[in-house]
């Protein structure tokens, strides 16, 4: 278990290092479209090459992929959408207060599906402790956004 929390504090590592990457491609470009676009490339890329070298990688059938439900085809578009934030946002803002506006949103939508068990995620109530929790993430970044 240990394992799967360092790989999440690897993934938000990722996740604050991403937005300067894509806007100094971006730069380098001189077109936030176009690296918009080879950044999700090189993403698809690499879970190939990864899904190909672990022998994971199994495409599905016709019948699952009109077995998911509608709204998981939305992935690749906020994935997007993400990709988008970072190119036109996150310079402007500076790397703390987007990642604390993204981690923290991500966190109160988060208490919101596992409280009503949203999207297959199992359902964990609402409790005043993760409400607190999220509220103070709220005032965090807001101190961060505003100092």
């Amino acid at each position: 278990m240990i394992f799967l929390y360092g790989i999440a504090l690897l993934a938000g590592i990722a996740t604050a290092m991403q937005p300067g990457q894509s806007t100094q491609l971006a730069k380098s470009f001189g077109e936030p479209f176009a690296a918009g676009l080879v950044s999700m490339l090189v993403g698809t890329a690499t879970m190939l090459v990864i899904g190909l070298a672990t022998g994971r990688l199994h495409l599905p059938s016709l019948q699952q992929a009109g077995a998911a439900p509608w709204w998981a085809w939305g992935g690749g578009v906020l994935g997007a959408g993400v990709i988008l934030a970072q190119l036109f946002v996150a310079q402007r803002i500076g790397a703390a207060s987007f990642l604390g506006l993204l981690v923290t949103a991500g966190v109160v939508t988060s208490i919101t599906l596992d409280h009503f068990g949203l999207e297959g995620f199992a359902t964990h109530p609402a409790s005043l402790a993760r409400l607190v929790g999220g509220g103070l993430m709220i005032a965090g970044v807001a101190l961060v956004a505003l100092f």
